[in-house]
């Protein structure tokens, strides 16, 4: 394979086997892509400016090398796929875990898991508050955090943590090679001047909290569309039965 299509490759690796499965009868993820969509959308319009800022400022940037050369803006268009391809297969992971392992849910101390992360997101990100990098994603995500579990109180925080734990291991394997892991150089690289410094293997630290929050918050969308979207067809099912019921 051509160096220039590295990035590409893994934007559209990562979403073929979970496009592929969306159709299984066990699965039926493909009956929810709408509301994937929908959310995807949402988050888009505050990573993808957030993105583009941060790469004018120079907090990250990107090698030519492993480039296709077309552009969205200052991005590249790999770049832009990525906030589509990642929570795609993330979120399909997400639905299928909640669909296998239910008692998850009974399981995982989402309030206490919560409130750990809290405490380690805003301390973090007072003490690197020079950081743009680390204290703007800690802070977002400690916020997000506490709404989901407090405010919203939302029923499904529990399956989320279970998804997101296994789904580090593929994140460790792209972000591993987006940063330089295997290969010559870094696809994606970073200023460590405004972040922490501290990398696990080439991945800055900082990617495991803006990848949760990438992901918590197309989940959070996906779950609301989700229901939105469900409950037409339950009042349509429901109408057509009490029809059937009265004839």
């Amino acid at each position: 394979m051509r160096a220039e299509y590295t990035y590409l490759a893994i934007d559209l690796g990562s979403l073929i086997v979970p496009l592929l499965f969306s159709f299984h009868p066990k699965l039926l993820f493909y009956k929810k892509w709408a509301a994937f969509a929908l959310a995807n959308v949402l988050v888009c319009l505050l990573f993808i400016p957030w993105d583009m800022y941060y790469t004018q400022l120079g907090v990250w940037g990107f090698n030519p090398r492993y480039l296709t050369g077309v552009t969205i803006g200052n991005l590249p268009l790999e770049e832009v796929l990525f906030f589509i391809c990642i929570p795609f297969s993330s979120v399909y992971t997400y639905h299928c875990l909640k669909l296998f392992f239910p008692a998850m849910r009974e399981k995982v101390p989402h309030e206490v898991i919560s409130l750990l992360l809290f405490m380690i997101l805003l301390s973090t990100g007072i003490i690197y508050i020079n950081h743009i990098y680390t204290s703007v994603t800690c802070f977002l995500l400690a916020t997000t955090i506490m709404l989901l579990t407090h405010a919203f109180k939302v029923q499904w925080l529990p399956d989320f943590y279970f998804s997101y734990l296994v789904i580090l291991l593929p994140f460790f394997i792209v972000n591993g090679i987006l940063t330089g892991t295997g290969i010559d150089e870094p696809i994606v690289w970073y200023d460590d001047f405004e972040n922490m410094g501290i990398r696990i293997g080439t991945i800055p630290v900082e990617d495991i909290f803006y990848g949760m929050l990438l992901l918590v918050l197309n989940t959070a969308g996906f779950e609301y569309f989700d229901r939105k979207l469900s409950k037409p067809a339950e009042q349509a099912i429901q109408e057509r039965e009490h029809a059937d019921t009265v004839v």
